[in-house]
């Protein structure tokens, strides 16, 4: 038998917003483009230590209000630190919105 996350985030509202405008901010500084497709987006940021440390610390948390996602970071090829998301069937909207918190274009909550 499988144990499947559920597809929630336990963040409270103002925690979430603050969540939504530390990724807003780190787009604004350091990304550089996204590629999206159903239940997975690649965002890849400029690959300066100070981004990654940003990324990975974005990506730690949401690992702790959201397990549902799978996201993975790494260097790409291009000098560029790649962050990989990855949601399950029915949490594409979830992919939707994080990715929308990067480009600025995030719905509030």
């Amino acid at each position: 038998m499988t144990s499947e996350l559920p597809i929630a985030c336990t963040l409270s509202p103002t925690d979430l917003s603050q969540r939504l405008a530390e990724m807003r901010d780190l787009g604004r500084a350091a990304l550089l483009d996204v590629e999206r497709d159903a239940a997975r987006a690649v965002l890849r940021f400029r690959g300066d230590d100070e981004t990654r440390s940003r990324l990975a610390t974005v990506v730690a948390a949401e690992a702790q209000c959201c397990a549902f996602l799978d996201m993975t970071v790494s260097d790409d090829e291009r000098d560029a630190v790649s962050l990989e998301i990855r949601a399950p069937a029915g949490a594409e909207p979830v992919v939707d919105d994080l990715v929308g918190a990067f480009t600025g274009e995030a719905r509030e909550p």
